[in-house]
């Protein structure tokens, strides 16, 4: 029986016996996955007014703990971003009144990015709606299963897919 994926790989292995096709039904799910889960997980980002690039930033503050303040280029490199392109999220952000931008003291060429209480507000409670969602997407797997999936991805992301694998090539 099976799914899709298996059927379009029993025809791969008829017209083309010759090819290891091992690895495609894997990375055909996972495709498969990225595609169904990206909506459902931008939902809950786009009902309280975000984009998701806004709820990473919102995020990143939120996770370094009070004063939730960091400098651009510390956000730059914790979202694996540009600056150019953290600016245009910073100045919606503080458009909407989530996130202050003041004079850094230590360094009056640079300046500090602050989550404002009403940014404070709006994280804490997209991010749990966010973990509920992703919990109820994830429940068809046990949490062993979770732990499994995630240790897999670690392994893929360590390897030629990953940045450390893009140095070695």
């Amino acid at each position: 029986m099976g799914d899709a994926i298996d059927r379009i790989l029993e025809q791969w292995r008829r017209e083309r016996p010759d090819l290891d096709l091992s690895a495609m039904g894997a990375f055909g799910r996972l495709a498969q996955v990225t595609r169904l889960l990206e909506p459902r997980v931008d939902q809950v980002v786009l009902k309280r007014g975000l984009r998701q690039g806004e709820f990473d930033v919102l995020a990143a503050l939120r996770r370094c703990g009070p004063p939730h303040t960091l400098i651009p280029s510390e956000l730059s490199a914790v979202l694996m971003m540009s600056r150019a392109g953290m600016t245009n999220r910073l100045d919606r952000l503080e458009a909407a009144g989530l996130v202050e931008r003041s004079l850094d003291p230590a360094d009056r060429r640079s300046f500090r990015v602050r989550l404002t209480d009403e940014g404070l507000r709006v994280i804490d409670e997209t991010l749990t709606e966010h973990a509920a969602n992703l919990a109820r997407l994830a429940s068809p797997l046990s949490p062993e299963d979770v732990e499994t999936l995630a240790g897999i991805l670690r392994k893929l992301l360590d390897g030629p897919l990953g940045e450390r694998g893009d140095r070695e090539a």
